[in-house]
């Protein structure tokens, strides 16, 4: 491991200049800003962006029309922002809000005016030119897709064309269609224009079909977007598009940024007193993955809201995780008998398959959810994967070179290092059954408990307003009010009038009007609101407070989305166990373990009645994959003992030793992550803090599970039966039937 002095030099510049480079490029940028923080997309609630309400011109729309509208409208504006909310407002408005843009014309002429959209044989166009009624061949509600592409092996001077793709009912709808227009021109007209008029070539089944020979991409570019906004089942009309301010003051992110700050300063101060020099090279490594998140976030355009901010100060925390699972392993090698030089190549060697499992686990969580999750979900899994890498990369490849580094710099002693002799054997399997009453018990509390909420309140948790809807007042003061006055003055002002505890505000940029949004108010309460706001503050002369019901913005479709994802994450996890471990018993026991964490995070919550709100699937998630990284540290050193296993093993013992000499590691661990969200919960604004206190409860009952569930429950499902003789058994005599000894 000794270096010689050019390598040194080498090593050293370059760990230099990488934290160099990459703290410049966040703090000013690199050419024209480029990677720096101030750069970054921040969501509607820091800096504001675009909200557009969209009016429905059918009368007496069917719900069914109205979620399946909501799910299209998300599915477009996905790709501006992540985090963008669409939600019903009224009974026949639909409201989207996308942050991080500050141009309302150019977002809409982007989007278009979802409008109707119908393919039309001749006969069918010819009715329509002349006023009369018809049945379309196909509505925009039968197709699924529509994205424009250019044929590189096409000869056509004009390659270009849009696909389209139907829904299974509109696939055999288009297929007869073009049975009988064969040579014929299908008229795609989109809100009684006719946009294309392709020729039938050939009968096309199957469900996918192309329009060629478009004259640009553009054009064809242009024909997708008409298809897209079409399929909409209903009808919309813009009625209003407002720039909108931050719904969170400048408070709000300072002090997450000084909770980001102080938790830092304390987690390195922690890691330095417990871990001594590895402390101080985990310190760099944080600095490092501090400024490369805030570097890769930036140049990857992704959207920074208010939560993905806190989990962003949560991956500090976690991302110590694999510099204790390694520092760890230095200690009990040097406890061992070893040099530190053999420490530290056996710690980063024998800690590496733990590490890798953990984050793949979690890593392929991350995937999923992306795939198959809408929204937030997916901005989430992106944050999330974003994280994982960075930590890995920082852990396996930084920190080893700069622990090399200090070595060879003189620090050889071992007392710079410390060591771990485990002594103590506390025998945490022969109380299992204990903690598998407690958690049951646990468990069945929170399910009675939501019983008994559901039955006297009609919900189960206590959702926000991004789960039920709620009531807007919009207000028209006399002048511009300021972020603060409106969140210090106004809202207390609303909430002591109304009794509710939530409310939101949303404030149009460079104008008077500000909107609020409660949980459902009643008259009673909504005059009350008005009468103490207009008494303080009054409003424009000549208007009125206008007051509306709206819908759930985390919609239906999100919701089982989100769901979905969960579980094929939590079977493709339980499927890279399997096969990393080649048992199904560690697959099991870590998924039930998983499942168990979820249920007494949801107990918390009923209980508590801490909000769900869109931060809780970012904090279910967040809890899942923090939980299995410590089941799995715990499985590897099993894994690690049974190698060396034989018949004479006592498996009781084997599993309370790699229990025990995973402890230490467990509780820094948790308690490094818990040092973050404390800080947070201390200083944050009241969003911040619904965020920390459950992942606070998630951290605690992590490290419980994985110490006192997941090795029992291997141990139960038949890990004792791995051909090992325990105490018991050695008491007994296997006989064959002509008396002598098996």
């Amino acid at each position: 491991m000794k270096y010689k002095k050019g390598k040194i030099i080498t090593y050293s510049l370059i760990i230099v200049a990488l934290l160099a480079v990459i703290t410049v490029a966040v703090t000013v940028g690199l050419g024209n800003g480029y990677g720096s923080a101030s750069n970054i997309n921040l969501g509607l609630d820091l800096a504001g962006g675009v909200s557009i309400t969209y009016e429905i011109q059918e009368d007496n729309p069917t719900q069914q029309d109205i979620r399946d509208t909501i799910a299209k409208l998300e599915k477009r504006i996905e790709g501006k922002s992540t985090e963008s909310q669409v939600y019903e407002a009224g009974s026949n408005r639909i409201t989207v809000e996308i942050p991080g843009v500050t141009d309302a014309n150019a977002i809409l002429e982007e989007l278009g005016t979802p409008g109707s959209l119908e393919f039309l044989d001749n006969t069918q166009y010819q009715a329509k030119v002349n006023g009369n009624s018809y049945t379309p061949i196909l509505t925009g509600s039968d197709v699924k897709s529509a994205q424009a592409y250019t044929d590189n092996n096409s000869t056509s001077s004009t390659p270009y064309g849009v696909q389209l793709t139907f829904t299974e009912e509109g696939a055999t709808k288009f297929e007869t269609a073009t049975q009988q227009n064969l040579g014929s021109a299908i008229y795609i007209v989109y809100d009684n224009k006719v946009v294309s008029s392709p020729t039938v070539k050939s009968v096309i089944s199957g469900g996918v079909a192309s329009i060629t020979d478009m004259e640009s991409y553009e054009s064809a570019d242009n024909l997708a977007v008409y298809i897209r906004v079409g399929s909409i089942p209903l009808t919309l009309n813009e009625v209003s598009s407002n720039i909108v301010g931050a719904q969170l003051g400048k408070d709000a992110i300072n002090t997450s940024l000084i909770a980001a700050i102080i938790g830092l300063a304390a987690l390195c101060i922690f890691m330095i007193v417990i871990y001594r020099i590895p402390g101080v090279v985990a310190t760099i490594a944080l600095w490092l993955y501090s400024v490369l998140i805030l570097f890769l976030v930036s140049v990857y355009d992704l959207t920074l809201t208010l939560p993905g901010l806190a989990g962003i100060i949560l991956g500090i925390g976690m991302a110590v995780d694999a510099n204790v699972v390694i520092y760890s392993r230095i200690r009990e090698e040097i406890g061992n008998g070893k040099n530190v030089e053999g420490a530290i190549l056996s710690g980063y060697s024998k800690a590496t398959s733990a590490i890798v499992d953990g984050n793949v686990t979690t890593l392929i969580a991350a995937a999923v959810l992306y795939m198959f999750g809408t929204g937030p979900i997916k901005g989430f899994a992106m944050t999330l994967a974003l994280g994982i890498v960075v930590s890995m990369f920082t852990a396996l490849v930084i920190t080893k070179v700069i622990m090399k580094l200090f070595y060879n710099f003189g620090l050889q002693d071992a007392k710079w290092y410390g060591k771990t002799i485990h002594n103590k054997k506390v025998d945490i399997l022969g109380k299992r059954n204990i903690f598998f009453i407690a958690s049951v018990a646990v468990i069945i509390a929170g399910f009675i408990g939501m019983g008994v909420f559901n039955t006297t309140s009609g919900y189960s948790f206590n959702y926000s307003l991004e789960f039920v809807g709620g009531t807007t007042a919009t207000y028209t003061f006399q002048e511009e009010l300021s972020q603060e006055k409106i969140e210090d003055e106004i809202i207390p002002l609303i909430k002591e009038a109304t009794g509710v505890a939530e409310v939101q505000q949303q404030k149009v940029k460079d104008s008077t009007k500000v909107t609020f949004k409660t949980p459902v108010l009643n008259l009673e309460q909504r005059e009350a609101a008005e009468k103490a706001v207009c008494e303080k503050f009054p409003i424009q002369e000549g208007t009125v407070v206008e007051s509306d019901s709206i819908g759930a913005a985390v919609s239906s479709s999100m919701k089982q989305s989100a769901i979905i994802s969960v579980i094929i994450a939590t079977i493709c996890m339980l499927i890279y166990i399997f096969i990393r471990f080649r048992d199904i018993k560690f697959a099991l026991a870590a998924v039930i373990a998983l499942l168990h964490d979820v249920l007494v995070v949801l107990a918390f919550y009923a209980f508590s009645r801490v909000q769900v709100g869109t931060t809780f699937i970012a904090c279910m998630l967040t809890i899942v994959g923090y939980s299995i990284n410590s089941t799995i540290i715990i499985f590897d050193r099993i894994r690690e003992l049974l190698k060396d296993a034989n018949k004479k093993t006592n498996i009781t013992e084997l599993v309370n030793s790699a229990i025990n000499h995973t402890f230490t590691r467990t509780m820094n661990s948790s308690l490094t992550t818990f040092i973050m969200l404390l800080a947070l919960f201390i200083l944050g604004v009241a969003s911040v803090k619904e965020f920390a206190l459950p992942l606070m409860v998630g951290v605690v009952v992590g490290a419980y599970s994985s110490v006192c569930i997941t090795s029992a429950l291997w141990y139960v499902f038949g890990g004792k039966k791995r051909g090992v003789t325990t105490e018991a058994q050695k008491e007994k005599k296997i006989v064959n039937a002509d008396g002598s000894q098996v």
